[in-house]
């Protein structure tokens, strides 16, 4: 029975994280598939160079929240953490490979912090705060990402052994499952950005606000 309700928890949340927002939001901007340009993801990115800041902005919001969805509807179906971090990483790899649309999709960067602020929602905005802060100054976007990322899973390694040890307080109690879903999760990221990185060693990544127009 156990088994079966982890099943659901991981189809619910690959199917929520599945929905392709950027998509919908872009052909409701702006009348366009956000396939057909830039980088081709769905992702926040993408829709603001192609689509405008409103739209990415609605996109992000959109794909924060079924991240978060999905990690509380886990928690309702099976109260532990481990339902949580399996409802999350299939939130992520339905962002990344959606079932709506040929399995294409985005970064994961989005879903990865909702799921973060559902869990540990000071980290989860710390984070988002890193991650924006970074791309408004740099202006490039996947390094904010790839940057946001990583500290959060260092803030998350850090707070579990520093829980551990008096005097702890809420915020520092935070489970291994946590820790480990970081982990993953920054892999699965940081393996999809392997072209971003490449691109800022040879200085030929695009910025935020450099039109529709190339990769």
């Amino acid at each position: 029975m156990l088994a079966l309700e982890y099943v659901a928890v991981a189809l619910i949340g690959y199917l929520l994280g599945s929905i392709p927002f950027g998509i919908l939001v872009s052909k409701v901007a702006r009348g366009i598939d956000i396939r057909m340009f830039g980088s081709g993801k769905t992702g926040t990115a993408n829709v603001i160079r192609t689509a405008g800041g409103r739209a990415g902005a609605v996109t992000m919001m959109l794909d924060l929240s079924k991240a978060s969805a999905a990690v509380l509807v886990a928690w309702a179906i099976v109260p532990t953490h481990a339902a949580q971090v399996v409802a999350a990483l299939a939130a992520i790899m339905g962002h990344i490979w959606s079932v709506y649309i040929k399995f294409h999709g985005g970064r994961g960067v989005a879903t990865y912090v909702g799921a973060l602020l559902a869990m540990n929602w000071l980290v989860g905005l710390c984070t988002a705060v890193i991650i924006l802060g970074i791309a408004r100054l740099t202006r490039y976007m996947s390094l904010g990402s790839m940057v946001g990322i990583v500290a959060s899973f260092l803030v998350m390694l850090a707070l579990m052994i520093a829980g551990s040890r008096p005097p702890v307080i809420y915020l520092t109690v935070v489970p291994v499952e946590q820790v480990l879903f970081c982990g993953l999760a920054a892999v699965i990221i940081l393996i999809q950005h392997r072209d971003n990185v490449q691109r800022l060693l040879t200085g030929t990544e695009r910025k935020l606000g450099g039109g529709p127009g190339g990769k």
